[in-house]
């Protein structure tokens, strides 16, 4: 008792503290080459004490001269070939394959020479000499492979892990959890040391998986993640819906820790998982529902062997309904976009996947307000649908630049519904947005003037189908708030939220693309779909859990400011007009608005003298009389936080 007391004490002496760091800090280098040969050396010869009394059956003899020749030939002709073979110059701590080999090819070239040393000298008991020099190959191979791997596997589960690993807990003590737990293992020089898992399946918990112990989610609290300095959590369940993910989340966000979510099976690269695929939980992960279900052979019926153009092709929307095409069998996709770079983007990524049988894709750097170029493109390619999603869509900008907004939003679909007719597109399916609903700011009336041009047009004509489809905001699209909170959490805040009672519509871009090919394959002519779009969520609480998601604590490194709506923001959106109501659709998450009568006079004059407005010297000027004819067009228009505020009282009288 007192010899263990006295070495407890000496262990845990302060004073031998920087003794054990200036060991572990050694061990940590790379071993000196010499100390390798001596050891590797030294191994030889212990490992002869065996071999000699296995052979001789434990029945102690005294060694003659012949022998001892015959240890210290051992020694020089293992120091000979270890130089030869430089098994000393290997990095031990990274001992692989190859190293174990070269071991072995030096005891066999040993065991060779060593043989013929016996043969050429005779020595007495020959026989038996010779199975000591077969036993001692055997056991000193064995030995010098086992050591390099220990202590490879003491470097990496003990030095390293205890001085530089960032200390990480796994949720999930099922097989997902376990093959996570192997893949963070066997990554060499990923800097993680996993202390446990958490799993609320009270049969796995207080067991232990690789000598970790597996944990209940109740006894991780704050004090538990500061007491074992956790900085990491890994979700790893597969098949775990949104909303579950969710549920699990909120248990530990306000905690001073990294989350991170390994990726479903289907994501593994060849049914492994590598551990640069655990990625940070991102907002979309929470946010994001259940896959919706389409019917995918109503859609490839719908673009079999047709031509398809995309206007907007390149941006976030028009970019994935691109992205989507391909996977079906169309002959020919017709990409349009104004914006050069983006359009090259998605030519560059084309290129990329040439080796894979696509459709064609022509790229078109073009304006879908030029009236002319349009008719050539249409004339060109005569295509059998149109996905138009070219729209200026930032509320605030729009608000200052009305005219770009009429021009491209309405004009520029005018020009696209005008080319559809004249060279007998089948289908038009019209991309809007939820903000063309009651709308409080110029993007949304350009948005509902267009979506009434589309109802009108579709009422006069059989020829053409025209569809519209209306959803809310998409997550991580160009300009949208997510994008904008990542930057502002990397420049270390603050996260500007324009009301405390904001709130939004949110899906991601693969479903809102869905819902279009899904509109365009179901649509008949003349009607407004609308996507179930869920709960609407709170911007502010959206501010915060981003900045638990990263890791940070909200008001303590990232402060949220409230900066006022902008010009034309709504606190609330809407997916419905006044007085529209909803029929549903085969699918469930797909309602039709059943849009109210535009019982607007003179729409087609007004609409004329909207298109022929010319650009005035006075701006400020020429923005309110159009705004005005924008508002005449849109009755419910009314305008909100905007100097056009003052036109509705006017309209009013």
């Amino acid at each position: 008792m007192f010899i263990k007391n006295n070495l407890i004490s000496h262990i845990t002496n302060p004073n031998i503290y920087p003794v054990i760091e200036l060991l572990k800090s050694r061990l940590r280098r790379q071993t000196p080459r010499w100390l390798i040969f001596i050891i590797d050396l030294h191994v030889v010869l212990m490992t002869f004490l065996p071999a000699y009394f296995l052979i001789f059956k434990l029945h102690w003899e005294p060694f003659s001269t012949s022998f001892i020749k015959l240890i210290c030939a051992t020694l020089i002709v293992y120091a000979i070939l270890f130089v030869i073979f430089k098994t000393y110059r290997g990095i031990i701590r990274h001992t692989g394959f190859n190293d174990m080999l070269r071991v072995l090819w030096v005891g066999l070239t040993a065991l060779i020479l060593l043989s013929i040393y016996v043969s050429l000298l005779d020595f007495n008991s020959s026989k038996m000499i010779y199975s000591i020099l077969v036993v001692h190959f055997l056991i000193n191979s064995m030995s010098l492979i086992f050591l390099r791997f220990a202590y490879k596997s003491i470097y990496f589960q003990y030095i390293q892990a205890k001085s530089s690993q960032k200390k990480v807990m796994i949720y999930g003590a099922g097989e997902s959890g376990i093959i996570t737990y192997n893949a963070l293992s066997n990554e060499r020089g990923l800097a993680k040391n996993i202390v446990g898992f958490i799993d609320d399946n009270p049969k796995v918990q207080k067991n232990k998986i690789n000598g970790k112990s597996v944990y209940s989610p109740s006894i991780i609290d704050l004090e538990f993640i500061e007491k074992n300095h956790i900085k990491e959590i890994i979700f790893s369940i597969q098949n775990i819906s949104s909303k579950n993910l969710n549920n699990l989340v909120s248990n530990f966000e306000n905690f001073p820790v990294n989350l991170k979510i390994v990726p479903p099976l289907r994501n593994w690269i060849d049914g492994d998982l590598k551990a640069q695929q655990i990625k940070d939980i991102r907002i979309e992960d929470l946010l994001s529902r259940d896959p919706i279900q389409l019917k995918k052979e109503s859609v490839s019926k719908q673009l079999e062997d047709q031509v398809v153009l995309v206007t907007g092709g390149a941006g976030s929307i028009g970019s994935e309904i691109v992205s989507q095409i391909l996977n079906y069998p169309c002959k020919k996709i017709v990409l349009v976009d104004q914006a050069e770079t983006p359009v090259y983007d998605i030519q560059q990524t084309c290129l990329a996947r040439r080796n894979e049988d696509l459709p064609e894709i022509i790229f078109v750097v073009a304006d879908v307000r030029d009236q002319k170029r349009m008719e050539s493109l249409f004339k060109k390619h005569k295509p059998d649908v149109v996905y138009h999603a070219a729209a200026y869509k930032h509320v605030p900008l729009m608000e200052s630049n009305p005219y770009e907004a009429s021009s491209t939003n309405i004009l520029g679909t005018i020009n696209i519904i005008d080319c559809a007719i004249a060279f007998k597109t089948k289908k038009f399916v019209m991309v809007s947005t939820d903000k063309a609903v009651n709308p409080t700011n110029v993007m949304g009336a350009t948005k509902r003037i267009a979506e009434l041009y589309v109802s009108k047009v579709s009422k006069k004509q059989n020829q053409t189908k025209f569809i519209t489809t209306r959803f809310g905001n998409v997550l991580g699209s160009n300009g949208s708030v997510i994008p904008l909170f990542k930057k502002q959490i990397m420049n270390g805040g603050p996260l500007t939220v324009t009301h405390k009672d904001v709130t939004r519509y949110f899906m991601t871009i693969p479903e809102a693309c869905q819902l279009v090919l899904e509109a365009g394959a179901m649509g008949e002519g003349g009607e407004i779909y609308v996507f179930d779009m869920g709960e609407s969520v709170k911007i502010y609480d959206l501010a915060k859990r981003m900045i638990q998601l990263s890791g940070l604590q909200y008001p303590n490194d990232i402060d949220i400011k409230i900066v006022g709506l902008r010009p034309g923001e709504k606190v609330y959106e809407e997916l419905l007009a006044d007085g529209e109501n909803t029929i549903a659709t085969h699918h469930e998450k797909i309602l039709i608005a059943k849009a109210r009568d535009n019982n607007i006079k003179n729409f087609e004059t007004i609409l004329d003298k909207l298109i022929q407005f010319e650009i005035e010297a006075d701006e400020e000027s020429m923005n309110m009389e159009l705004v005005d004819i924008i508002k005449k067009l849109a009755p419910e228009y009314i305008s909100q936080n905007s100097i056009y505020q003052s036109l509705d009282p006017k309209r009013a009288g």
